[in-house]
């Protein structure tokens, strides 16, 4: 059975596009893979160290992965610090890794330009640590997104460096997981681009009715149609995407149809619309609710969780202390 190993750092709410995009494809998958999901609490450090928040983000991303339908007792759920070998694996790691490929990574680049006063060394580390909770379960397959595609390759470098220089085959390549099939992409409302936290344009699991409404009717929109069947502009291509997802598909029909006929209200689509993810949300973030309200029940979530994987993880560790040549006497 594959091994496959995914994080998420708790810096937000999880939005539609997590949902529909990875989310509902790891509850699919912890059926036919060794899964471990884990929160980065640790990566959450490098832009974002606020003590006073991080356990309430924490919970936030355990409660949203439990009530999208990820099985504690199917796959591994943990939380990074939880399992203190992958510290230890990403020192060890570091002592191969170099300052100038750490240096030329885009995402460090992209982060010194907008953080300049907080170029801190755990940001330079970063794609070692992202190896390490790769490779502490010898990972087959990670899914990653085209902003992780640089790290993870790094992370196969780091694993065939590793052998080389150590005359092993332990660490395996891990590749990119696609889950098999086209990822649903979810635009954004504000009229271009994908739907994401850093760009503030998303629908959350844990916002409320009301929210969702107000977000919608402030979508982007144009002045409709002038001649039958124009081709849509981004914005209004991006809320019949949307629409194409959340929507029955006769309600989907509907509208388009009313589109290329020049009848388009967008204000009857967006209420409709934002009723239609409403129904989607609402029930998710009612169990998200509950699912935080029980906090004995989280507590053994990660208890659990982090057993499994530091079993995992310290076989690793055994291995590689001695493949390194750290003996105990």
């Amino acid at each position: 059975m594959k091994t496959v190993v995914s994080g998420i750092r708790p810096t937000g709410h999880l939005h539609l596009g997590n949902y529909y995009g990875a989310l509902q494809n790891f509850v699919r998958m912890q059926h036919d893979a060794k899964c471990y999901f884990f929160i980065a609490d640790y990566h959450s450090l490098t832009t974002h160290p606020d003590p006073v928040h991080l356990h309430e983000n924490v919970t936030n991303a355990l409660a949203e992965y439990l009530a999208a339908g990820l099985d504690p007792q199917t796959a591994t759920i943990y939380i990074q610090s939880d399992v203190p070998q992958v510290a230890e694996l990403s020192l060890l790691l570091s002592m191969h890794a170099y300052i100038g490929e750490l240096e030329r990574t885009a995402s460090f680049k992209e982060k010194i330009r907008k953080h300049p006063e907080n170029i801190n060394a755990g940001l330079l580390c970063y794609p070692v640590l992202m190896a390490s909770d790769i490779l502490i379960h010898r990972a087959d397959f990670v899914p990653v997104g085209k902003d992780q595609e640089q790290h993870l390759e790094m992370t196969r470098k780091f694993a065939r460096r590793f052998n080389t220089i150590y005359g092993v085959e332990y660490f395996p390549e891990s590749m990119p997981y696609n889950f098999g099939r086209e990822l649903t992409k979810v635009p954004g409302l504000d009229g271009s681009g994908k739907m994401g936290k850093s760009e503030g344009n998303g629908i959350y699991l844990a916002d409320t009715d009301e929210i969702i409404r107000k977000k919608v009717m402030k979508a982007v929109t144009d002045q409709g149609p002038t001649e039958p069947n124009q081709p849509m502009a981004e914005p209004i291509a991006n809320i019949f995407a949307i629409m194409k997802i959340v929507s029955a598909p006769e309600t989907y029909g509907h509208f388009l149809d009313e589109y290329n006929t020049c009848r388009i209200r967008y204000g009857d689509m967006k209420k409709q619309l934002a009723e239609d993810i409403i129904k989607v949300v609402s029930p998710i973030r009612e169990r998200i609710a509950q699912i935080k309200s029980r906090e004995t029940y989280l507590g053994e979530v990660v208890a659990h969780g982090a057993q499994k994987a530091r079993e995992s993880a310290d076989e690793t560790m055994r291995c590689v202390r001695e493949i390194m040549g750290i003996k105990r006497f």
